[in-house]
């Protein structure tokens, strides 16, 4: 593994904007209909449970990276098919995060630049920060949630002052009962992109104050689920519940109803520079943890010798991910199941045999001691 430390603050900036990703530009949650802030909340909730399996598991094997300590749980070879399992997951998400950014420029400010260009301009930029490793990337968090939190904070001061907000669009409270927002919570909220988190197991031990994770990790959660369950609501409050349920890109929608004074208008910048810095580390992230688990799984010296090569299969994977946008998002539904077993699931059996495991070591170190005072 790489010789690197990041600070508490660093891993919590990169926990947040992962959180953000494409979830801050889409029409999340919207299958719970004007409670979508509801279910984002309630998806949070579950996410927190789902957590605590992770942490215990941090707790067990501090310093191994998930695709370690699944080897030590399940032994060594089920356990290395699992890890690469999680590898190919994290590389095909990496690919389908950089495969929306470069959809959403191309509609919004590029949009007759071919995909590939933005697509390999992404990717390099991705492959030179990875390459310089996790604490440049960790250095580069602390200053981009800076900016990352200004541009949120002036976008939602500039929606509020042109007066497109209507309260209205959100009402009635619970207008279809309790049913979708549950269906919504734990059929996508969860998921996306709360467990995705999962992926963190893998930079967790170059954290240099590991009692931290707790605090760290629980409060980008919230953090994050309340800022997405913000953004829904403002998008649905400016635009309707139908008009998000129609759009792709909402909040590009949102941010280009603001009109000042015929002065202050067309501020798709905002959100373009938003998706940018959450994309990237999305993505980076996800790039990182299937080079660190290639790293561990095959024992190679270090990732920036498969750095580049790896880049080319990320460009490579999402050119061919799909053939346009919609076609992304029907094959997410499949890509869901696959995240449920590797998200819930399979952590769930780790902590399952963790148990099982710890309680007979106790029960077996119990009698060695017991038999050896008896003599």
């Amino acid at each position: 593994m790489e010789k690197a430390k990041i600070s508490a603050i660093q891993l919590f900036a990169m926990m947040f904007m992962f959180e953000m990703g494409t979830a801050v530009v889409i029409s999340y949650g919207i299958g719970a209909k004007k409670d979508a802030w509801l279910a984002t909340l309630l998806g949070m909730c579950v996410a927190i449970i789902v957590f605590f399996i992770y942490y215990f598991l941090f707790r067990q094997y501090p310093t191994l990276p998930l695709t370690g300590y699944a080897r030590k749980i399940f032994g060594k070879y089920p356990g290395w098919i699992i890890g690469l399992l999680y590898i190919l997951f994290f590389l095909y998400i990496s690919a389908r995060n950089t495969r929306e950014l470069g959809e959403l420029l191309i509609a919004s400010i590029l949009p007759q630049t071919p995909l590939l260009a933005i697509t390999i301009l992404f990717v390099l930029t991705i492959c030179y920060v990875l390459y310089l490793g996790i604490e440049v990337l960790g250095r580069t968090a602390e200053v981009f949630i800076v900016v990352l939190f200004f541009m949120g904070f002036m976008g939602n001061f500039l929606v509020f002052v042109s007066g497109n907000v209507d309260l209205h669009n959100l009402q009635p409270f619970l207008e279809y009962g309790w049913k979708p927002i549950i269906t919504t919570a734990f059929r996508d909220t969860l998921i996306f992109p709360f467990t995705e988190i999962l992926v963190f197991t893998m930079l967790l031990p170059y954290l240099n104050q590991p009692e931290l994770v707790k605090k760290v990790w629980l409060s980008s959660l919230i953090l994050g689920s309340l800022a997405l369950s913000w953004t829904v609501s403002l998008d649905i409050a400016v635009l309707s519940v139908e008009e998000v349920e129609r759009s792709t890109f909402p909040l590009l929608s949102t941010i280009r109803n603001v009109n000042l004074m015929e002065f202050l208008q067309r501020l798709d910048v905002i959100v373009v520079y938003t998706l940018l810095i959450t994309v990237f580390f999305k993505a980076a992230i996800y790039l990182y943890g299937a080079l660190m688990g290639m790293v561990d799984l095959f024992k190679l010296k270090n990732h920036q010798q498969i750095l580049l090569p790896t880049g080319v299969i990320l460009i490579f994977l999402s050119i061919v991910v799909s053939s346009n946008f919609a076609e992304q998002t029907e094959e997410g539904i499949f890509t869901h199941y696959i995240a449920i077993v590797l998200l819930i699931i399979i952590p769930l059996l780790m902590l399952i045999v963790s148990l099982i495991r710890n309680r007979f070591k106790k029960a077996n170190d119990k009698k060695i001691k017991s038999e050896s005072s008896a003599t």
